[in-house]
């Protein structure tokens, strides 16, 4: 069972500012939706209060160290290790073989050294932001995948979608 974090990072590696992506890019989204349909998801509780409800067609896990932090349609955990857990028991009763981290800023730190796969999509701009992703090893990871798309009448930025494995 494969550990993989998957998100949208700018150039100086920002995520979010007040708890929202810096840029709206649907093509992205879709990519998004595509790659973590069916499998179980993991994300902090800013993160799910971001989204507002849980996303469809997913498990939603999300770690919080509220004791009393309850909603509908996601299971609370009080770890990433808790998460991992439960999102493996998920994964195997539904067939996955990826587990997927979303966010935010804390989970991807606290995640990274137990990830296998990177989704990204690299962002070809800077942004403001307050929320960043942890930086990288290149020594750490191989680029398995890049595909890169450009302006066009949907996406108002340039971006690369890239799939990045662990190095042996």
């Amino acid at each position: 069972m494969k550990l993989a974090m998957i998100a949208a990072v700018a150039e100086n590696n920002a995520i979010g500012i007040n708890n929202k992506l810096p840029w709206y890019l649907p093509g992205d989204l879709r990519y998004f939706k595509a790659v973590t349909m069916g499998k179980p998801i993991i994300m902090g509780r800013k993160t799910f209060d971001s989204l507002r409800k849980p996303l469809p067609g997913r498990t939603n896990i999300v770690i919080t160290r509220d004791r009393e932090y309850q909603r509908e349609g996601i299971s609370v955990v009080y770890s990433l290790d808790e998460a991992i857990s439960l999102a493996e028991d998920v994964a195997l009763i539904n067939g996955c073989e990826e587990l997927m981290i979303i966010g935010g800023e804390q989970i991807y730190r606290e995640a990274l050294p137990k990830a296998e796969r990177l989704y990204l999509t690299r962002v070809h701009r800077s942004f403001d932001g307050d929320a960043f992703f942890p930086e990288l090893d290149p020594a750490e990871w191989q680029e398995t995948l890049r595909e890169d798309l450009v302006v066009d009448d949907e996406d108002a930025l340039a971006y690369s979608y890239l799939v990045l494995d662990r190095s042996a």
